[in-house]
């Protein structure tokens, strides 16, 4: 799976597609393309960093997150997305449409496994991927600061696989 992050305007909820041409991909790739879109939650204006949840699949308490696609992504898949992301890309664009915008400098993913070796107890912070960049262009900065960019957009490609409902 390969992910890209975006600062993203909170400004609605327009999608990726809505914002660009529709010729930019084929059909297979725009049925395979996740977009899913988290708040930034701290700045750093001296360092221009700011830090979110890239992605969260289970809620603390314990809701599995569907996005706006009807999908979900299960914990595993989802750290393993995050390793993969932090090897081999690491950067940051702006609204889907270009990269060079930041670059990352704090990724965790938090597992019932690892808020257990570390002390948190339960039901305390979701299942998620916790991220911070650093903004290295001025432009989308002021847009971080002013709250025209308000989330984290993550983009990338996914195989659907049809679940069952527990339910």
């Amino acid at each position: 799976m390969a992910l890209f992050f975006y600062f993203y305007g909170g400004d609605g909820l327009k999608s990726y597609s809505d914002l660009i041409a529709k010729s930019v991909w084929d059909s297979e790739q725009k049925d395979n393309l996740q977009k899913r879109k988290f708040r930034i939650a701290k700045s750093d204006d001296d360092r221009h960093l700011a830090f979110g949840w890239a992605n969260v699949a289970i809620r603390s308490d314990g809701e599995v997150i569907e996005d706006w696609q009807d999908d979900i992504i299960e914990p595993e898949e989802l750290e393993n997305a995050a390793y993969r992301f932090v090897e081999l890309y690491r950067e940051g664009g702006e609204m889907h449409e270009r990269g060079g915008a930041a670059v990352l400098v704090e990724s965790v993913v938090f597992t019932e496994e690892k808020m257990a070796a570390i002390g948190i107890p339960a039901g305390t912070i979701p299942i998620g991927w916790w991220i911070g960049f650093k903004v290295l262009d001025e432009d989308v900065w002021e847009k971080v600061k002013d709250g025209t960019y308000s989330m984290f957009s993550i983009e990338g490609t996914a195989e659907r696989v049809e679940v069952e409902d527990e339910g």
